[in-house]
């Protein structure tokens, strides 16, 4: 969700307000991906590079989190939305790490997902997920032969839930600056100019039409998906 700073400057506002002004996109953008049917949704937060910026930006994005927690949990329990925090923990302060367990407990269950990656990195999450793997290793666990794909898998944040299908970057630049680097290896990638606080739900309405447009072949030929998805059709 990149942008809010420019957004805010752009206005000749201070930057906090950039921020607050993405919290409020939040939930227009939630509403929209549900009338998608999307099952889950993951939002950059807060990266583990974030805490290089000045120290009052820094105080100002941990107010919004802990004021999203507090206010948008019982929300989201009520729509039958599930919260998941994926991250580091170590680095917040004890109020927040509380705020992050109670708003989790509080929408624990949903048909449909939320996750906050906040202190968040995708180069952290490989290497935790392979320090936990070597731990089983050097205790004897499991052996050495038995490290794989799926083991990394299984010890990823978000293991347990499909690989993202589509990843937006708003903001106009293109990377994906440390975020979800194993989940994302077949994600298609859509980038927008618009700055976080004006992607809106006819900005999600592109995005997925764009998607849609896209043929996903996973290392297959062109031919070889067409085949299956007619058999597919022949089989509905």
């Amino acid at each position: 969700m990149d942008g809010n700073n420019r957004w805010a400057k752009q206005r000749k506002k201070p930057g906090h307000l950039g921020h607050k002004a993405g919290v409020e996109a939040i939930r227009e953008v939630m509403e929209a991906c549900q009338r998608h049917g999307v099952e889950v949704l993951t939002l950059f937060a807060f990266s583990s590079e974030n805490w290089q910026r000045p120290p009052r930006e820094v105080e100002a994005l941990m107010t919004l989190f802990l004021t999203y927690l507090k206010r948008e949990a019982k929300k989201l329990n009520q729509n039958g939305v599930r919260l998941r925090v994926i991250g580091r923990r170590d680095r917040f302060s004890d109020k927040i790490c509380r705020a992050i367990d109670e708003a989790e407990a509080l929408a624990a269950e949903g048909d449909t997902t939320l996750v906050i990656a906040a202190d968040y990195g995708g180069q952290w999450d490989m290497a935790n997920a392979a320090r936990r793997v070597a731990e089983k290793v050097a205790s004897g666990q499991i052996g050495p032969d038995a490290v794989d794909e799926a083991l990394i898998q299984q010890h990823i944040c978000l293991g347990d839930l499909p690989a993202p299908d589509l990843l937006i970057r708003t903001g106009g630049d293109h990377r994906i600056s440390n975020f979800l680097l194993w989940q994302a290896a077949y994600t298609e990638l859509y980038f927008c100019e618009d700055y976080w606080p004006d992607f809106n739900a006819a900005a999600l309405d592109r995005a997925v039409e764009d998607f849609h447009c896209r043929q996903r072949r996973f290392g297959k030929t062109s031919e070889q998906v067409e085949q299956a998805n007619a058999l597919g059709e022949q089989g509905a």
